[in-house]
This record gives structure tokens, C-alpha cells and sequence, in this order.
């Protein structure tokens, strides 16, 4: 199920005058339902994906002939898998989380979702079907990780199971309803050859940054969001010797260092009452007394600076 410009294996949506595939939403909405109370959501978890396909498949033809509604195979087929992708997945972004050529997903509000491919971002036709169904998808996200959102807490920052940063902010702070963004990481750190094949670096400039990391110096990778700083510093370790002890902090881990000597920190957010939370800061000065030779900070951008100076 690439998503691309043909979108293949995606029939296009029958949409009605306000430019909304609302009788098509309708339609998942009302198996889903039906899915519901016929089988409670802890049932639904047990239930095994091919028996779950057969029953949203008796269900969807049920309802297509009471509702005396015209509708192709494969348009029925797409029905199913996303009913199973709202159940299993993500709903409308599992499409998108199986295309590896995806770096972002960014989600603006329910209608407009836009995708980042070889450093292009352009829209697709994923949609949710209203608000609600994008919330329920961002807690179900949070969910996961046993964080909560709501208005006390409308910024959240997560991780999925594949490693994938997740941001979502909802309202007030989000004024045209949630939003959420979804930076990919690849899954595996580029060689030095394929950096100067693709003009990342030259070769002298590895060179240089090579004998920088190998002469212990202290070094500050910067730039804006999708820039490679990630990228960078995650082929940059491969200088860094097996014998060395190496402590990384981040907020959310999203480093894949090449060494085996390796101990990963990761921040805590407060808990429900506010208290609990571990800051960039108290890592750095705890990572001091832990015999650290190298100090890897992922994020520099609050009072862990000043300890880091």
C-alpha cells in the first residue's frame, strides 16, 4: 500500500458535494459500530486479524444491502483493511507507516495530511473523518507510552513501537483543531560511502569531522528541523573508539550509535499531579558520575547548555 502519486491499491473516494467522502466515513463508522456492540474492545484485542476480517466482511455486506448501497470488490476490500487498521493500527496513517519512503507525516487538522518524501513535502488524500476520530487516534498514541492528553496537558511528545517521534498538541493550543507530526528515522545509520554518494559530505569534510570526534573535541551539530542532524551525529559515532564509554541523553532516543559500550537516558515527563519529571539537565549531572568518557546530549536546548558549556 505505497502512497504515492497514483496512490495505487487505494480506490479514489466518492465524494459529495461539500468535497467530503462523508457517505463514505459514514460507512466505516456504522461497522464499526455495528463491531462494537456486537463485541466489546477487550474481545476485539483477542480476536485474530483473518477472523476479525471475516466478520467486518459479513458486517460491510449486510449494511450494503440494507442501505441499498452500489459498491466494486475492491472498494469493499479497502473498507475491511481500514476498519482492520482503526482496530489493529492507526486508521488512516497505517498506509502512510508502511511507506519507508516517508520520513514525515505531518497532520494539520482532520482533512489535511501531509507527507515528506526525498525532501519534498506535498499533500495526500488521507483524511480522518472529524476531530474526534483524529483525537481518538492521537490517544490511542499516548495511550501506548502511558502518557495522557487533554486540555491540562495539550502538548504531548511520544515514541511508536518502530521508533518514530510522535508531537501532538490539540486545542486551545492547536486553534484548527489537533495536530500531530511524525518524524521517521531510518532503519539503519547511512555508511560513510553512501554520506559522499549522496553529497551529504564531501570527503574531506569526513575526514576533518573524523579527526575532530577521534581528538576527543568538543562539537555542537546544528541546524533546522529535517536538516540531518540526527543523521549526522549518528554516522560521526562510527569514529568513536569500541574501548570508549559512551552516555547518550535525550528526550525522546532517537540515536543509533555504533558502539557496544553504550548507556542510553531517556527525560521523564511529570505525572498526572505534576511531579515525577527528570529534565535534561539532572541526567547531564548524573551522567557525570557515571564514568562517562563521551556525553552525547541529543536535544541542547534548555538549562543542560549551561552544563554542557
Amino acid at each position: 500500500m505505497g502512497i504515492g502519486p497514483s496512490f495505487a491499491g487505494r480506490a479514489p473516494l466518492q465524494r459529495g458535494a461539500n468535497g467530503r467522502p462523508d457517505r463514505y466515513f459514514e460507512l466505516k463508522s456504522q461497522v464499526h459500530r455495528k463491531l462494537l456492540n456486537s463485541l466489546n474492545t477487550d474481545t476485539l484485542k483477542l480476536i485474530s486479524k483473518e477472523r476479525l476480517r471475516s466478520e467486518i466482511g459479513n458486517v460491510v455486506e449486510q449494511l450494503l444491502l440494507q442501505e441499498n448501497i452500489p459498491m466494486t470488490l475492491p472498494e469493499r476490500d479497502r473498507v475491511i483493511e481500514e476498519i482492520l487498521d482503526e482496530v489493529f493500527g492507526l486508521g488512516p496513517l497505517e498506509p502512510l507507516l508502511k511507506d519507508l519512503s516517508i520520513t514525515d507525516i505531518l497532520v494539520n487538522n482532520y482533512r489535511k495530511v501531509y507527507v515528506e518524501r526525498n525532501g519534498v513535502v506535498c499533500r495526500t488524500p488521507v483524511q480522518f473523518k472529524d476531530d474526534k476520530h483524529l483525537m481518538h487516534i492521537i490517544e490511542k498514541i499516548v495511550a501506548a507510552v502511558g502518557r495522557r492528553i487533554d486540555e491540562a496537558n495539550p502538548i504531548v511528545d511520544a515514541r511508536l513501537a518502530d521508533g518514530s517521534r510522535v508531537t501532538a498538541v490539540i486545542p486551545p493550543l492547536a486553534l484548527d483543531g489537533p495536530a500531530l507530526s511524525i518524524r521517521r528515522f531510518g532503519a539503519r545509520v547511512l555508511s560513510n560511502e553512501e554520506l559522499i554518494k549522496n553529497q551529504t559530505l564531501t570527503t574531506a569534510m569526513l575526514d576533518l569531522l573524523g579527526a575532530c570526534v577521534e581528538a576527543r573535541l568538543n562539537m555542537v551539530i546544528s541546524g533546522g528541523s529535517g536538516s540531518g542532524k540526527t543523521t549526522l551525529l549518528n554516522a560521526l559515532s562510527r569514529f568513536v573508539p569500541e574501548e570508549e564509554r559512551i552516555v547518550t541523553i535525550e528526550d525522546i532516543a532517537e540515536l543509533k550509535l555504533q558502539q557496544r559500550h553504550v548507556v542510553r537516558l531517556e527525560t521523564r515527563p511529570p505525572n498526572i499531579e505534576g511531579e515525577g519529571a527528570v529534565a535534561q539537565r539532572d541526567l547531564v549531572i548524573n551522567a557525570l558520575r557515571m564514568r562517562p568518557d563521551r556525553i552525547i546530549v541529543g536535544e541542547a536546548r534548555g538549562p543542560e547548555a549551561l552544563d554542557m558549556l
